[in-house]
């Protein structure tokens, strides 16, 4: 058995997938082929339920891989993901805790083996394998294998599950808080905290960091979830515009008024309202909020008819409101009215293990909305996605990869369909050349990469993937410096 071609294997297919539910079946088929193994599967833990089901498996039917469902602490599976320690069966039959409860295991003189698939200290699942009987010696050297493999695919396999837990954590719509990292987990905490109550939120951070999901999240997250969500964006605004649009004018009002109109506050009664860049009130329009706040009434533009309305109010900004209060354009009894109960979403600069996990999202999002299948990002563009220092948050990120999925003609995200502020010499490690012979180096570089990634190093394979003699490409080869060694797979 050799560990550490099979290893490196693993590596290389786990990294940068977006497929999933393919790549898990694909690592199955791997451990058979190199291992000996006669069937393999991949059971996760649905934390809802407290179910272990087989999620990916190989040598089981259909059939087989459903009834494979157990509870934690039942069988040797269920075990194995309650004490998170594996387990060894020299002989099927001789242990009365495995269940089988898939019925493939007629073989009673089948070695079995269970290691844990653990991520943050907690067990999301188990991968199992069944051999042909084998000796304690030579199962204690596939456990420590199959652990490591475990430790690689633990990533993956909770990729998806992560982003199930944070949808089922938090109902939010549309939309979803993505994360897994120790910046944002706080984040989603405080949302469950704050949601149970009325109490107004001030959510602050950088332009671009999801503060609309936050609200989002808190709305769908509370008792007001049946009601309205009505949002403002009150930089986009001016002054006299956005007190009719708050609260609402009588006819005549104003010239063009010409009917009355309900403003945001009082549509949203029974819900919430988003203002959006609060830090951009003007001065008359603070006076205005600050009464809704204290006494949650209000009179419409050109009214004297006192209004009241049951309005949960989210505000937000990217502004610094301490300045603004020490230079007079910021109420300092606005703000402390505002800040009950104070969010400061990260930037994602600090969140950068979330990086990878939203940019798969998003190739799931406009793959679907395009009409492509995208299998996968290349380790070049991941590098990329994860060195850039992303002055645009979220927003950037998403928007990067909705123009990757929209140029990519062969379902795999590359390194030049990323924007040119991603293609710098601190991002692909290039020298720091600058102008088009530079770029289009870059490109070649990646699709040589990536074709001999694709070939496990054999040169005459990549070389008629890229339309090139062997000759040409050993030149290339060699401009860049580049070692075919390290793509092959030793068998």
């Amino acid at each position: 058995m050799e560990a550490l071609p099979l290893l490196a294997e693993v590596s290389r297919r786990v990294r940068g997938t977006v497929d999933l539910d393919g790549v898990l079946e694909d690592l199955l088929a791997l451990l058979a082929q190199q291992l000996g193994v006669v069937r393999a599967a991949i059971a996760l833990l649905n934390r809802d339920t407290k179910e272990i089901q087989i999620d990916a498996a190989y040598g089981l039917t259909p059939d087989e891989q459903n009834r494979g469902r157990y509870q934690v602490g039942e069988g040797v599976t269920g075990n194995v993901v309650r004490t998170q320690r594996p387990v060894i069966l020299e002989r099927i039959d001789d242990d009365p805790e495995f269940l089988n409860r898939t019925g493939a295991h007629s073989n009673a003189d089948a070695s079995f083996v269970c290691v844990p698939i653990v991520i943050d200290d907690h067990a999301i699942g188990a991968l199992s394998v069944d051999v042909p009987s084998a000796k304690l010696r030579e199962l204690e050297r596939l456990v420590e294998v199959l652990g490591i493999v475990a430790t690689m695919i633990a990533q993956t396999a909770a990729s998806r599950q992560s982003v199930a837990e944070v949808e089922e954590q938090i109902e939010v719509g549309p939309a979803s808080i993505l994360g897994r990292s120790r910046a944002i987990k706080p984040i989603i905490e405080m949302v469950h905290t704050v949601a149970e109550s009325d109490a107004t939120v001030l959510i602050r951070g950088e332009s671009g960091v999801g503060k609309e999901l936050v609200a989002n999240a808190i709305h769908y997250a509370s008792a007001r979830k049946s009601g309205p969500l009505i949002k403002v964006n009150c930089a986009a605004l001016a002054a006299g515009v956005l007190e009719s649009e708050l609260f609402g004018h009588e006819k005549g009002a104003f010239t063009g008024a010409a009917a009355e109109r309900k403003g945001r506050f009082e549509v949203a009664d029974g819900g919430t309202i988003f203002l959006d860049e609060i830090g951009d009130f003007p001065a008359s329009t603070q006076i205005m909020l600050l009464r809704v706040l204290q006494e949650k009434s209000f009179e419409r533009v050109g009214g004297n008819r006192t209004i009241t309305s049951d309005v949960r109010i989210v505000a937000a900004t990217n502004r610094d409101l301490e300045a603004l209060m020490a230079d007079g354009s910021f109420r300092q009894d606005l703000y402390y009215r505002l800040a009950v109960f104070p969010i400061h979403v990260p930037p994602l600069r600090e969140r950068r293990t979330d990086i990878l996990l939203l940019a798969d999202a998003f190739v799931e999002k406009y793959a679907k909305q395009l009409g492509k299948d995208i299998q996968r990002i290349t380790s070049q563009a991941i590098d990329m996605l994860m060195v850039y220092h992303w002055p645009g948050n979220v927003r950037e990120l998403e928007n990067c990869i909705e123009r990757a999925v929209l140029l990519t003609r062969d379902g795999v995200i590359h390194a030049h369909h990323l924007p040119p502020t991603l293609q710098t010499a601190e991002a692909t490690g290039t020298s720091p050349q600058a102008g088009l012979e530079a770029t289009l180096a870059a490109v070649e570089r990646d699709l040589i990469h990536d074709a001999l990634k694709t070939s496990r190093g054999n040169m005459a394979e990549a070389a008629r993937s890229l339309g090139l003699t062997e000759r040409k490409m050993g030149l290339r080869i060699r401009r860049f410096e580049i070692d075919p060694k390290r793509y092959r797979l030793r068998r």
